[in-house]
């Protein structure tokens, strides 16, 4: 049998698509969502809320207001409202709960009441040799060394620890020069159950010594 004898297959009809087609519709709703779900990301991505930071290093029981801070604007987005807003009234009478750096985004659980800080501000003296790591919130223990006297056995007491892990709150330098240079006075903060060892050993035959903690 020829080729010529086969009868030619019917073409097929591509149909216009119409409202009723399931196919169209789904097509149209995804490409709605896609246009929505691409407008709420860039609006969202330039969506800035104003929050405070800290205008200098804050330590524990420094009062918190607007002198201490300074307002950024910030993309947060659901983290926001875990730090001061801006836009919002400051809390009155808040204190800094722990070392709040300088720059350092101001959350809500670093700030509170004066009364749940138990710590006190002592005067420490410092002469040569203060570590450039001691700043302003670091963190350092005290170390009290005994004055060079020899006892009946012809030995001489070891320094021993007074207290550990207390925040650095003032360097003062003395005048015309920097404290790693000349004498000067730390003010470090101490809980009140180690301050009555603090104070007797800085009134005792010997000195204080500041003692940086290594990675605080």
């Amino acid at each position: 049998m020829s080729n010529e004898a086969l009868p030619a297959p019917a073409a097929p009809r591509l149909r216009r698509p119409t409202w009723r087609d399931p196919r169209l519709v789904v097509g149209i709703v995804l490409v709605a969502v896609a246009v929505a779900l691409g407008s709420w990301v860039v609006s969202n991505a330039d969506r800035t809320v104003p929050v405070y930071v800290a205008a200098g290093t804050l330590t524990p029981g420094e009062p918190v207001d607007e002198s201490r801070l300074r307002v950024v604007d910030v993309n947060l987005g659901v983290e926001a409202d875990r730090y001061l807003r801006a836009d919002a009234a400051l809390p009155a009478g808040q204190v800094a709960l722990r070392v709040v750096s300088d720059g350092e985004l101001v959350a809500h659980s670093a700030v509170g009441d004066a009364g749940s800080v138990d710590v006190r501000s002592v005067a420490v003296p410092v002469g040569a040799g203060l570590s450039e790591r001691i700043t302003e919130g670091a963190v350092v223990d005290l170390w009290f060394v005994p004055a060079a006297t020899l006892d009946t056995a012809g030995s001489t007491d070891e320094p021993e620890p007074l207290v550990t892990g207390v925040v650095v709150e003032q360097v003062d330098a003395a005048a015309g020069g920097l404290v790693v240079a000349d004498r000067g006075t730390l003010h470090v903060l101490v809980g009140s159950e180690e301050l009555p060892a603090v104070l007797a050993a800085l009134g005792a035959d010997g000195t204080v010594t500041v003692v940086p903690v290594a990675g605080a």
